[in-house]
């Protein structure tokens, strides 16, 4: 994609982000410093088959889970002068797990611990997900899918120096609270 198609693109998407910002309910995800991360996060009752993660969690229909947001145009700007598509997925590797320790923090702070069962994102991005300890299910709702893969690629479009003539698939994510605990939990 030219790099004036970028530029607008990242133009038109800082002045409706604020927008989609209020209208989804979203919270932001600070930092120990009172900076924000780039998730943003707010409680959601899942919508989806059942779901039995790794460690024994199951995940039913109704289940109050925290969905995360990457804070995608702030993404978009911190990796926009990467040339290779390998130091992108690895900047936003490295700064998703940056936050996972603050999101536990959230939960903790805002008294969540009880409520929720675990975390919940759709991404087209899932390379590295494992290792951070997400789990990787299919959306089997066709409609939702094509629903989110619609309004994914936009990102997909900005985030890619090249254009692909297959749109990757969207994906849940699903990490348990214990897990995510057990792996980020700040001391």
């Amino acid at each position: 994609m030219s790099i004036n198609i970028r530029k607008t693109g990242l133009f038109v998407w800082n002045i409706i982000d604020p927008i989609y910002f209020h209208f989804t309910r979203l919270d932001y995800v600070e930092n120990k410093f009172g900076n924000r991360t780039i998730m943003r996060v707010r409680l959601t009752k899942y919508k989806g088959r059942k779901v039995t993660l790794s460690d024994g969690t199951e995940i039913n229909k109704n289940d109050l889970l925290l969905k995360i947001h990457l804070h995608n145009i702030k993404i978009l700007g911190q990796i926009q002068d990467y040339d290779s598509e390998v130091r992108r997925a690895l900047a936003i590797y490295k700064t998703v797990q940056e936050s996972l320790p603050e999101i536990a923090h959230y939960i903790q702070i805002k008294g969540y611990t009880n409520e929720i069962k675990g975390l919940i994102g759709i991404t087209m991005l899932h390379k590295g997900c494992k290792k951070l300890g997400f789990e990787i299910y299919s959306i089997h709702n066709r409609y939702y899918k094509l629903f989110k893969q619609v309004t994914l690629l936009p990102i997909h479009l900005l985030s890619s120096n090249k254009i692909k003539k297959k749109i990757p698939s969207p994906i849940y994510l699903f990490m348990s609270k214990d897990r995510l605990f057990e792996k980020y939990k700040r001391v």
